[in-house]
């Protein structure tokens, strides 16, 4: 754990400066200009996708450590990549980024608050001397929320530049995300197979569950067909390299990222054939 407990903080920070990199105010004021469909997203993955979570460890039997790492990645907000395969399912792009810049900033909040709330109820305390909600919140603030602030400040000083670069910085992100899944492939590859075997199934069912339930919720609600494959989306491609790093905070043991890093593999074979079968239709 000891290469993935270094890389994936530093990681996490440039991910987030990115993503602060191609936020502008017009991204905040669309959400008060049009709440309803942010409402909906807001809920679909700050509070459903939890209790999904939590209902299907539950009924799998699911071991509390691996449990909590469940729990980790269904906390974490939307990753950039729900932005980029919005964009090419024709969903609404400009919905999504909101989303996903918005829960981020509040998870420092909501993370380890459905994480300790759920370790809580799973009979288990991950609240020691040296790890606490408020001190895990803090954390986060530091790689989540503190980057996001400097990359908008730097996008607003050099709107021109950095509008011409945003394609580059998305796949430099998306290399940097890749960068902490394959260390900790590397690192545990002598016992990945016997975690995912136990971790594999639930974040495989959660994945698709949650996709097809906030479709149709979105289907009910949302504006339109472009707003429906976003929240789906934004619910199903969740931030991995986040949930990397607060799983590490919580403790050294590889078996709480386990669950996060299978789900990081799962995603893109399952956000991609979402994509492809949403994406004409209307």
């Amino acid at each position: 754990m000891e290469v993935v407990t270094k890389i994936a903080p530093l990681a996490l920070a440039l991910i987030m400066l990115g993503l602060g990199l191609g936020l502008t105010t017009k991204d905040f004021l669309r959400v008060i200009n049009y709440p309803k469909n942010f409402i909906i997203g807001f809920v679909c993955q700050l509070i459903i996708l939890p209790i999904v979570a939590f209902i299907l460890i539950k009924v799998l039997g699911t071991p509390t450590e691996l449990a909590i790492g469940v729990m980790i990645i269904a906390a974490a907000p939307g990753g950039i990549t729900s932005n980029v395969l919005t964009k090419f399912a024709n969903g609404d792009v400009a919905l999504s980024i909101s989303l996903t810049a918005i829960i981020s900033i509040i998870s420092i909040i909501t993370v380890p608050l459905i994480v300790f709330s759920s370790a809580n109820i799973l009979g288990t305390s991950l609240i020691t001397e040296n790890i606490s909600l408020t001190g895990t919140a803090l954390k986060m603030a530091g790689v989540v929320a503190v980057p996001v602030i400097i990359g908008m400040i730097i996008r607003k000083f050099a709107d021109n530049f950095i509008s011409s670069k945003i394609s580059i910085i998305n796949k430099i992100t998306a290399f940097l995300f890749l960068v902490v899944f394959i260390a900790i492939w590397i690192e545990e590859k002598e016992n990945i197979l016997n975690y995912l075997a136990q971790a594999g199934l639930v974040v495989l069912i959660l994945n698709i569950v949650m996709m097809c339930i906030a479709y149709y919720i979105a289907k009910s609600f949302a504006s339109g067909i472009e707003q429906r494959k976003c929240i789906a989306l934004e619910c199903g491609l969740q931030n991995g390299t986040l949930a990397v790093f607060v799983a590490t905070q919580i403790s050294n043991d590889i078996i709480f990222v386990i669950p996060t890093a299978a789900y990081a593999l799962i995603m893109y074979i399952t956000g991609f054939a979402f994509m492809y079968i949403v994406r004409n239709s209307n």
